[in-house]
């Protein structure tokens, strides 16, 4: 099978759907147009995932065959000078895994439970933090240790309550890559007695980076052997595989299931592994360029601004 992402991106002023193959993007409005899904056009990946069961099914095995043709030359890319990508698409809900790899938790001073004593630890990120790659990270004027974490997005496509570890793939639609920035000083508070406060350090706008691009569950077979990267400025802070996750994909998906009804659209944030800043000493500061990168789906860059 090729292998195929779901791009967003800006044409002439206009929002359009791409295809994804190898390096190069196509135009995925003309293929759904011409496999007689136009209705798709106007509401993009959005509304292939919000409907992925029934329409975005219908639209992935027409896009599944127009990547099967593009390596006989039957399409055209979109040149590349001509677009730039937008969200791939924009989250229902963002739920983040905490401290989900032994090496991170050791680097941060967290101690945890045995792993047969505890379950995921879950907390919500605004969905309105996110952008695009090649937009900027702005660090608030409040903030003076802003970090990243590069983490597997796992992206629902199906309703979901009290769902088993089993039948979990079931519920994912694909996956993307995203940057859960933190503001480190702010994620703790000391006028309440309740010590931790991540929606605040990790919901500002532009806290979020995502992308660059969906790639659908059929295209990645191994999702909990990834090799996830981010350089700052090129030079390499974090280096590992999904394979590192004390609770996995399924398990993650089980628990939050137990709690409520995962929808499509929704999206966990799986964890990130060791080489934080907070574990270096080291935050961002303006004019840094992050690139967070995982193997099977791609990269996304973005610049550190001054609010």
């Amino acid at each position: 099978m090729t292998w195929f992402g779901i791009a967003s991106y800006e044409i002439g002023g206009a929002a359009s759907t791409g295809l994804v193959v190898g390096d190069a993007l196509y135009d995925a409005d003309a293929i759904l147009r011409d496999a007689g899904l136009s209705r798709t056009i106007d509401g993009g990946l959005n509304l292939l995932i919000d409907d992925w069961q029934d329409i975005g099914a219908k639209a992935l095995q027409a896009l599944r065959c127009a990547a099967a043709d593009i390596a006989s030359g039957k399409l055209s890319a979109v040149p590349q000078t001509e677009y730039r990508l937008l969200l791939p698409y924009t989250p229902r809900r963002i739920f983040a895994t905490a401290s989900n790899y032994y090496e991170h938790a050791q680097e941060m001073g967290t101690e945890l439970a045995p792993r047969s004593e505890s379950s995921p630890y879950m907390f919500m990120k605004a969905e309105s933090s996110v952008v695009p790659t090649l937009s900027d990270v702005v660090i608030p004027a409040n903030a003076e240790r802003v970090d990243w974490e590069v983490e597997l997005a796992v992206v629902i496509g199906k309703h979901g309550r009290h769902v088993t570890v089993d039948n979990a793939y079931d519920h994912v639609a694909g996956y993307t890559v995203i940057n859960d920035v933190s503001a480190r000083d702010l994620n703790r508070r000391t006028d309440y007695p309740f010590k931790h406060d991540w929606f605040r350090g990790k919901s500002f706008d532009t806290f979020g980076p995502l992308g660059p691009w969906f790639v659908p569950r059929e295209c990645i077979a191994e999702p909990q052997n990834l090799r996830m990267r981010l350089a700052v400025n090129g030079e390499m802070m974090q280096d590992a595989t999904t394979a590192g996750m004390i609770f996995n994909i399924a398990e993650q998906i089980a628990y939050l299931s137990s709690i409520l009804t995962l929808k499509p659209g929704d999206l966990i944030a799986t964890g990130t592994p060791t080489g934080v800043g907070m574990g270096r000493g080291v935050y961002l500061k303006p004019g840094d360029v992050m690139t967070a990168s995982i193997d099977g789906i791609g990269s996304i860059e973005n610049r550190v601004v001054a609010a």
